[in-house]
């Protein structure tokens, strides 16, 4: 006679240990932990992106890099915007250094290019920031100089990309860093690409607006290719250099 065989049954993942404290499951405070001071972005798909859109990317530092306003770290930070040149999977329109974190303007074919681009960006960057700061340590930085994944800001009107070229620009005003050091005799941020921007409000007065000294080296960006940047920003009025720029939008 056959054996009937015994029935599975699909056992719960949940448990309770001999505290009586439920284990195992979705619960409170469950899954990756977040990292350092800001919470990272969401780790899910990134949206569409068309050629026409730009995208303003921010980029944050470990705090164990140290403040990022100094010549050395631009001079790191200006060799990796070389790289994007030859690479030209992405179009670097205007960058801001700031204390602890980067912002950037971008330009990408889609959303898959942004982050190839990125992701190259960043590398090169790590590395040359490393190398900068070994000469200080005295000896090679191996340890993380991004934390975690960039976030990006799609622009879809002339509006927010007018926004978003004064806020990145000035945001060394927003940030009280045209009030101390050196940078305070500059009218445009020399830790920016602001030099290279011709949409200020003072350059209708007068073709120069500060003169760059002789050891200084302008951050190698490109000229905007989409129209946002290009030409739409200007409906809203050109940008003045004093200007203090409000929050994200």
């Amino acid at each position: 006679m056959a054996r009937s065989r015994k029935r599975h049954v699909q056992q719960s993942l949940l448990h309770r240990d001999k505290n009586g404290q439920r284990r195992g499951g979705k619960r409170a405070g469950a899954g990756r932990p977040k990292r350092g001071k800001y919470a990272s972005a969401r780790h899910k798909r990134r949206p569409a992106l068309k050629a026409s859109q730009p995208v303003h990317v921010t980029l944050r530092v470990s705090p164990a890099v140290g403040r990022l306003r100094r010549r050395k770290i631009y001079a790191a930070l200006r060799e990796a915007m070389i790289t994007t040149f030859v690479r030209e999977i992405i179009r670097v329109v205007h960058i801001s250094i700031q204390s602890n974190h980067v912002h950037v303007i971008v330009e990408a074919r889609d959303r898959l290019s942004l982050a190839k681009g990125m992701q190259g960006f960043q590398i090169s960057a790590a590395k040359l920031i490393n190398s900068a700061l070994a000469d200080e340590l005295g000896r090679r930085r191996r340890g993380r100089v991004f934390t975690d994944r960039y976030h990006a800001d799609i622009i879809t009107s002339p509006r927010r990309a007018r926004h978003c070229l004064a806020y990145v620009l000035n945001n060394w005003r927003r940030h009280h860093e045209d009030r101390s050091g050196s940078p305070a005799t500059w009218t445009i941020d020399p830790f920016s690409s602001g030099d290279n921007f011709a949409g200020w409000k003072e350059l209708e007065d007068s073709p120069v607006m500060w003169r760059t000294r002789e050891a200084y080296k302008s951050m190698p960006v490109w000229q905007p290719r989409s129209w946002l940047l290009r030409e739409g920003w200007r409906r809203y009025g050109l940008i003045g250099a004093f200007e203090v720029p409000g929050p994200k939008r």
